[in-house]
């Protein structure tokens, strides 16, 4: 299903947006130039919502209008569509099969000052998954730092090595496992594949790269930021040599914490990630895990649970 258009009340329009007139443009002489429904595009923005566009017409054309008088074209197409998806969000939070606690309190580097993140995946009844409103890929609760994937979309990030989901799958803090979830969770080590290697190492090379342009142009980098980093290579090889995700740091949480605090020199710190990454390297080249993850099994699960979200209980 495509993605609902972007749209915010109190948003202003850009020049080259193309708009639907909600009343008829009428000229000067009382006879009707467009009718309601009439698609234009913005060729002037207001300062604010209370002045109005200038709206230019396939005829050349122009007419000023006010905002209330005027709907975003791909808002306009969707109806109650998109409409219908945000409005069932809250119901959907009933179905979550599984919660766990994620990030610095399951890591073992959580202080005073840290959040407490929630993950987790959510089973969509069948009637609204098949339907034409379809089920959002993600539920997002950002005031109590909650998010939760749909089934199909937690599974898939997992089969692509993605860290956020593995950590979910491997988080010693669950506080809710249904009779499927903890199927799942027996199951994880389907997951795990080299693609480990490639993710986590590609992303926290990337991201190092960043950092060193922020060094370089702005004189400083996100301490927190980089200790995450730092874990996650770690992590990343802990997999490759142990068939399963560490998430607690355990010995190492004295010296992230001194990155985070902007205690360790970043020479020191960029030493430590090259040590990291060649380590990465050896690892990959005498791990036991598979080049690929097995899609078969994890296939054969979702199939499980498509077929369980007929029952009006939670499986």
């Amino acid at each position: 299903m495509p993605k609902p258009a972007h749209y915010h009340p109190n948003l202003i329009f850009s020049p080259g947006t193309q708009v639907v007139t909600l009343r008829e443009v009428v000229g000067q002489n009382g006879r009707t130039l467009h009718p309601r429904g009439a698609v234009g595009v913005v060729v002037k923005s207001p300062a604010d919502l209370q002045q109005s566009y200038r709206i230019r017409f396939p005829d050349g054309y122009e007419e000023s209008l006010a905002p209330s008088e005027l709907a975003l074209l791909a808002k306009h197409k969707e109806g109650a569509i998109g409409e219908r998806s945000a409005a069932e969000h809250g119901d959907l939070l009933q179905r979550v099969l599984f919660q766990c606690i994620v990030g610095s309190q399951a890591f073992g580097l959580a202080d005073e000052d840290s959040d407490i993140d929630r993950r987790g995946f959510y089973l969509p009844p069948a009637e609204l998954h098949w339907s034409l409103y379809g089920v959002p890929e993600q539920l997002e609760l950002d005031q109590s730092q909650e998010a939760y994937w749909e089934i199909q979309k937690f599974v898939v990030l997992a089969l692509k090595a993605n860290p956020n989901v593995l950590e979910c799958l491997y988080s010693p803090l669950v506080e809710k496992a249904t009779p499927l979830a903890q199927q799942l969770l027996a199951m994880r080590s389907i997951f795990l594949s080299r693609l480990v290697y490639q993710t986590y190492n590609g992303y926290a090379m990337s991201q190092f790269k960043k950092m060193q342009t922020d060094l370089r142009t702005q004189g400083q980098v996100k301490w927190k930021h980089v200790m995450h980093l730092i874990r996650l290579l770690i992590s990343g090889i802990r997999v490759l040599h142990e068939g399963e995700v560490p998430v607690d740091v355990g010995p190492h949480r004295d010296r992230l914490l001194a990155i985070k605090r902007g205690e360790v020199a970043w020479a020191e710190t960029e030493q430590w990630r090259r040590q990291l990454h060649a380590e990465f390297d050896a690892a990959l080249q005498t791990t036991a895990l598979p080049d690929r993850p097995n899609y078969e099994q994890a296939n054969g699960f979702l199939i499980q649970a498509r077929r369980a979200a007929l029952s009006e209980e939670l499986p």
